[in-house]
């Protein structure tokens, strides 16, 4: 199976989306329009953002059933992202919290979906 190296979210309001994404990565798109937006992160993965009503096939599946997650360097980093994100308005809905797999926490963009940063736990 060929590796992944694009998400795409569907979103409600892309420019919404675009400002706080913006935020969040502390980079602009690379391709902006009133209904699809693209990011380039560092890693070469593309990001997208489509407005939810323009998506073809029709989206037929309700609610959120996933998360991006954003893997961080140590706990000092997840503890920083966790007061960045909390200081630009996001709601939070796990606190940060060890678990079997790392130091984590859970926030949600402006549609709901998760956004999950966490440090590996050590082996």
């Amino acid at each position: 199976m060929p590796d992944s190296n694009f998400i795409i979210l569907y979103v409600e309001n892309p420019s919404r989306s675009v400002e706080f994404y913006s935020a969040i990565l502390g980079k602009a798109p690379v391709e902006n329009s009133p209904t699809f937006a693209v990011f380039v992160l560092d890693s070469g993965m593309k990001f997208g953002l489509w407005l939810k009503q323009d998506v073809e096939p029709e989206i037929r599946a309700p609610g959120v059933s996933g998360e991006i997650v954003f893997t961080l360097s140590d706990k000092i980093d997840v503890s920083r992202t966790y007061s960045d994100w909390k200081g630009c308005g996001l709601t939070i809905i796990q606190e940060p919290v060890a678990m079997e797999f790392g130091y984590t926490f859970v926030a949600l963009d402006p549609d709901g979906n998760r956004l999950r940063a966490f440090s590996p736990a050590e082996s």
